[in-house]
């Protein structure tokens, strides 16, 4: 009996076609209650990682062949499935290197790699059709399979101490960004012309599931995504090489990402992007990217504003950054907005980390952005802004969806090295409202800009030395 791991088709469309988050119907906001880090508490009671039946279902007797060459993808399926049929379990690779095409969980199953384990992800595109339901850069249609996928699934997770290598480099998937320093040179395809297509459709209303990409369109898949799920664990394993964003979910409920480390320096090689997902738990990772470490995302211009799901009641805490465009990053693909964000005792710190705290939007994107609180995080050195909001990025002021950003508050954070302190630029009629820096030590700083900002306070904040307050 064979199971499917995605949902029938009718329902599937269904839940596509859903600008409400179909199997997250959650309200806006928390019942009245407290606020600021006083809400973290409850917002940890709803975050519960799935646990799984005492059930193995080992790769290796199901045909796989841990040389680095035999192909295991159907391995991989008739193992899941029987994990699946059986009520749930882990699916576990033992040590040794697994070629694989896309893995798609379902229901109840852990993907569970053994120390000395890698699963080594094909390089050939054709290997990850047939398209599925996808977001991409905050845009819903359909494209090649994610690397790990997972589509209105509960109780799914990807744990254990081995490697994720998606086999991304400067002659496979990176040269499609069109880039010379990835790879790319004159003649080759690039993803430019799907990309504009894609959010054209977007703009024109064209319904997701009729927004067919996929071979020809040169829109690299994401590594793992798991779409419209309940219960999600990821943790301990280590990811390499991707075609470009790592972790991905979008419009889950109940996320914990723990002590995984993403060592990748590829284009929009992004660390942890949660999309429209709520109570969301990423503790003890390590990131080391070629993109944003962290960056929550809602969704981009008018497919972000159908689908309308803010990312909310986000915690993050006690995770390294090295490199990367910025540490903790809010955007730019936000137009469902973004509230109650927490990021605590972090490290960060790199000559080629952009930022420590990053909001990126514009006049196209919207959005409102609220509550996002920030403590004890060590900067080292970064090679931009330690905090940063700027409502210029990409199109600039050329939209007439105004960003609210507001209610920002920074406590006991130390910066050792930046060219700025704080990049703060808003609009003349929609400025940043209450910014707050309390107990903040920047030194090393050459500069700041602030531009329409209603509301900076400072309490107890040194800048090279100097005490400032407001």
């Amino acid at each position: 009996m064979k199971i499917e791991t995605r949902l029938p088709r009718r329902r599937f469309l269904e839940l596509a076609a859903a600008g409400t988050g179909g199997l997250l119907l959650w309200p806006g906001r928390l019942l009245d209650g407290p606020e600021g880090w006083a809400l973290v508490p409850e917002i940890l009671a709803h975050i519960r990682p799935p646990v799984f039946p005492e059930r193995d279902f080992v790769l290796t007797r199901y045909g796989a062949v841990g040389d680095g060459r035999t192909d295991c993808t159907d391995a991989f399926r008739q193992a899941i499935e029987a994990c699946h049929r059986a009520g749930g379990g882990r699916v576990v690779v033992p040590r040794g290197t697994f070629l694989t095409g896309p893995i798609h969980l379902a229901s109840n199953v852990n993907l569970h790699l053994d120390d000395g384990a890698t699963v080594r992800f094909k390089q050939d595109p054709a290997a990850y059709l047939p398209v599925v339901f996808t977001r991409w850069e905050g845009v819903e249609g359909m494209n090649y399979s994610p690397f790990i996928y997972a589509f209105g699934q509960e109780n799914v997770a990807i744990t254990g101490s081995g490697v994720l290598d998606g086999q991304a480099d400067e002659n496979h998937w990176w040269p499609w960004k069109g880039r010379k320093e990835y790879g790319w040179r004159e003649g080759m395809p690039t993803q430019d012309e799907a990309r504009r297509r894609l959010f054209e459709m977007a703009e024109a209303g064209v319904p997701p599931e009729q927004r067919i990409l996929g071979e020809g369109s040169y829109l690299r898949p994401n590594f793992i995504q798991f779409y419209r799920c309940r219960n999600v664990l990821i943790e301990g394993v280590t990811i390499v090489n991707s075609p470009m964003w790592e972790i991905h979910p979008v419009l889950c409920e109940n996320v914990t990402v723990r002590g995984v480390t993403v060592r990748s320096h590829g284009p929009n090689n992004d660390g942890c992007n949660p999309e429209s997902c709520r109570y969301v738990l990423i503790e003890d990772c390590l990131f080391d990217t070629g993109d944003d470490c962290i960056a929550i995302k809602s969704g981009r211009n008018a497919d972000g504003r159908r689908v309308n799901v803010p990312s909310a009641y986000i915690v993050i805490r006690n995770c390294k950054m090295r490199d990367g465009h910025g540490g903790v990053v809010i955007g730019s693909e936000i137009s469902g907005g973004a509230h109650h964000i927490y990021a605590e005792r972090c490290e960060m710190s790199s000559p080629n980390l952009d930022r420590a705290l990053r909001i990126k939007t514009n006049s196209v994107r919207g959005g409102l952005i609220e509550h996002i609180y920030m403590r004890e995080v060590e900067v080292g050195q970064v090679a931009d802004a330690v905090i940063r909001v700027n409502f210029y990025y990409e199109e600039g002021d050329a939209g007439p969806f105004d960003p609210i950003v507001r209610h920002i508050e920074v406590r006991n954070l130390t910066s050792r090295q930046s060219p700025y302190a704080l990049y703060l630029r808003g609009y003349a009629r929609s400025p940043i409202r209450d910014v707050r820096l309390i107990d903040c030590t920047f030194d090393g700083v050459e500069k700041n800009l602030t531009e329409h900002v209603d509301g900076l306070y400072l309490q107890n904040v040194r800048i090279n030395g100097k005490r400032i307050d407001s």
